[in-house]
């Protein structure tokens, strides 16, 4: 980043825009621009200036400060300042929100100017806002988040402080990897509390606090996920899949020459286990999984969108190698069909950018998307190359039905041998998975009432009044079956898969 940095000053960029919340790290590095900058140079030197709307402008090598707290004052002060001279500009991005037409004027001025003399204007926010006038005069540089080596070096300062001996090999990787993520003071934060809780470097608190930190957007969350592959009655095919490529990212996969797997989009009728096999997929990998609302990220603010998009992808990269889970995303990308009509364009353009990350990026970030109605999503989602695959889930068949039953009764802590599963499965026939749970909840709660055990008789009574979705939307279900012929992967077995999958009478 300090090299890209110093390449846009020697090119004669007058306009930089730092995306960051980490604003002590990057005045740091800003720091080390300069000194890298004025290393064998003879004549003029570079210096850095900081200004915010509460401490004014400030000389950052003299400590000499000038009262200057209106953002149009400090405009004016940049002619005084020296050649060759980087002014940084604390929060400046707010004043962007309702844009002063002077100020906006005066900005593009000095840019202007700046580019004879040396000069270079850096906003530093932790967001990206730029009135359309000012879009060309920036060049945009989006911070990531510290990466091992950085976090390292706050972890051993913090291990330092606290008097304990400087950790290598397994438990310093383990203890990074709980940290990725996080930006340096959050991690500085939370190696201290593990040490403070613990008395020494846990990687159990770190996680728990890095999950706090991401959640506090609203827009990622971390999923502590303890579904497997044996949590899941049937979808033969993709639990195959699945396996075969639980090693993708480990070292010797790389080292074959394995590309790292983007990612797969599961559609199919609600309740079908959807969601479960995401929770799943970062079980079978050993990967931390990331939940992301894709409906958060639209906001109400000119530019907040797309920032949003942003920082969810520098928190996945930064976490990397993870799993990504987008639940039901036809609702959080359906809208960029007419989004040019609706919202001036800002769901296409998010969209777009959405897009182009899944097919271009680099960084071991495996996508998980689930969808109920795939046909709400634009087709150029669904094309190859965003997924590695995408797969249809339908209605459970009988031997599914078996698997599920036996799951359920065991996981409400009841003996599935009690019961007759064959029958159990044969009466479902047309109901889904979570529609089969829900059965046995409520014999469980009839029982209770009645106190006593759940037999095949309190399970029948249940589902006397149940109606399942499959005999509610009918037609709906077809639907989504004639899509997916020749469009996606079945999870089932074709030789089974054409059996016993009637929707319910």
């Amino acid at each position: 980043m300090i090299l890209k940095i110093i390449n846009y000053i020697r090119a004669g960029y007058a306009g930089l825009y730092l995306v960051s919340h980490e604003e002590q790290r990057v005045e740091a590095e800003l720091r080390a621009v300069v000194d890298a900058l004025n290393t064998g140079r003879s004549k003029e030197k570079y210096s850095l200036h900081a200004w915010s709307i509460t401490q004014g402008l400030i000389d950052t090598a003299k400590g000499t400060a000038r009262d200057c707290n209106d953002p149009l004052e400090v405009l004016a002060a940049v002619s005084e300042l020296p050649e060759n001279s980087i002014l940084l500009l604390r929060d400046f991005h707010q004043f962007f929100d309702d844009p002063n037409p002077v100020l906006v004027r005066k900005l593009k001025d000095e840019i202007n100017t700046g580019k004879t003399k040396g000069k270079a204007l850096v906003i530093l926010g932790c967001r990206l806002i730029l009135p359309p006038e000012l879009e060309r005069e920036f060049a945009v540089i989006d911070f990531a988040l510290p990466d091992s080596d950085q976090l390292g070096v706050v972890m051993d300062g913090i291990a330092g402080s606290a008097g304990l001996a400087k950790i290598n090999g397994d438990a310093r990787t383990a203890l990074i990897d709980a940290a990725r993520g996080m930006t340096t003071v959050e991690a500085e934060n939370a190696f201290a509390l593990s040490i403070v809780e613990n008395g020494k470097l846990e990687t159990t608190t770190i996680a728990r606090e890095k999950a706090q930190a991401v959640k506090k957007n609203g827009l990622l969350e971390i999923i502590e996920s303890k579904e497997s592959l044996e949590s899941i009655g049937g979808l033969d095919l993709l639990k195959e899949w699945l396996v075969k490529r639980k090693a993708a990212f480990s070292k010797r996969a790389v080292e074959y020459g394995l590309p790292a797997p983007k990612g797969l989009l599961i559609t199919g009728i609600a309740g079908t286990g959807k969601s479960l096999t995401a929770k799943a997929t970062a079980t079978v990998f050993g990967l931390p999984l990331l939940r992301l609302d894709a409906g958060k990220i639209f906001a109400g603010l000119v530019g907040q969108s797309e920032s949003n998009l942003r920082s969810v992808i520098l928190t996945a990269e930064a976490i990397a190698p993870c799993c990504l889970w987008i639940d039901e995303i036809e609702k959080g990308f359906s809208g960029s069909k007419s989004s040019g009509s609706t919202d001036g364009g800002t769901s296409a353009r998010v969209f777009g950018s959405f897009l182009q990350w899944m097919q271009e990026k680099t960084a071991p970030v495996f996508v998980v998307a689930t969808a109920n109605d795939v046909s709400q999503l634009p087709p150029e989602m669904l094309r190859k190359g965003r997924w590695d695959e995408l797969w249809f889930v339908d209605l459970p068949i009988r031997e599914e039905r078996t698997l599920i039953w036996n799951i359920q009764i065991a996981k409400y802590r009841r003996d599935p041998r009690e019961y007759d599963i064959e029958q159990l499965a044969k009466s479902t026939e047309g109901f889904t998975g979570a529609e089969i749970e829900q059965v046995f909840v409520s014999a469980l709660f009839d029982a209770f009432d009645e106190e006593q055990e759940p037999t095949e008789l309190t399970i029948g009574n249940v589902l006397v009044d149940f109606v399942p979705l499959s005999k509610l939307m009918a037609e709906q279900v077809t639907g989504l079956r004639q899509w997916a012929k020749g469009r996606a992967r079945l999870a089932t077995k074709p030789e089974t898969g054409n059996r016993m999958r009637k929707i319910a009478a």
